[in-house]
């Protein structure tokens, strides 16, 4: 099965496949097939999903995966949030993401550093689809005081309590299970052997 992922993500696309690998699906990155960047003009990570997922499929023909992810910290009523990729302003300059982040959160005692990692996974078979399905994770944790570890994303400020370090720190296969992506990504992959049985 040939589907296309869209994303420009190295990270996200290398994460997506490692977990796929294996599976019967061949997931293709949209750069490949010349799909240009669709605005996100939602303003839920589900909105943004299936956005991208009709756009992707719309370019090729062929069935979409899409996935609209960010990091909701409780102290600053949900911010990054569905901004987490361009937080700081320009899309993809994590260390000024990470940077900003920290900033806001100055003075913010640990135990009020509740936040999450939020991720929607949207498949549609084709551009029409009316029913796109829809899969959820998420992953709690805190934000550290500094960042631990080097990784892509807002890793390596996230704590992890059931690990005790970053999520950066934490390795791939680790890593792959417990976060908000691999969950989806698992819900995932349930429904589509159900659905192929």
């Amino acid at each position: 099965m040939r589907w296309v992922f869209a994303s420009h993500n190295r990270g996200k696309i290398e994460e997506v496949q490692s977990y796929l690998s294996g599976s019967a699906i061949q997931l293709i990155p949209q750069s490949e097939l010349d799909v240009p960047e669709p605005e996100e003009t939602g303003l839920t990570f589900i909105e943004n999903a299936i956005l991208k997922a009709r756009h992707a499929a719309q370019h090729t023909g062929l069935p979409a995966l899409a996935d609209d992810s960010g990091l909701e910290v409780d102290y600053l009523k949900g911010e990054p949030g569905i901004y987490s990729a361009r937080y700081a302003g320009t899309h993809g300059d994590m260390p000024a993401n990470i940077a900003l982040l920290l900033d806001r959160l100055k003075g913010v005692p640990e135990a009020q550093r509740t936040a999450r990692f939020y991720c929607v996974m949207a498949f549609m078979r084709h551009a029409l689809d009316p029913k796109p399905q829809i899969f959820e994770g998420v992953w709690e944790g805190r934000i550290l005081l500094v960042p631990q570890g080097v990784c892509h994303g807002y890793n390596p400020v996230f704590y992890v309590p059931t690990h005790q370090s970053s999520a950066a720190q934490l390795s791939v296969d680790v890593r792959n299970q417990l976060s908000h992506r691999g969950q989806s990504l698992k819900k995932m992959m349930e429904w589509q052997q159900q659905s192929h049985a």
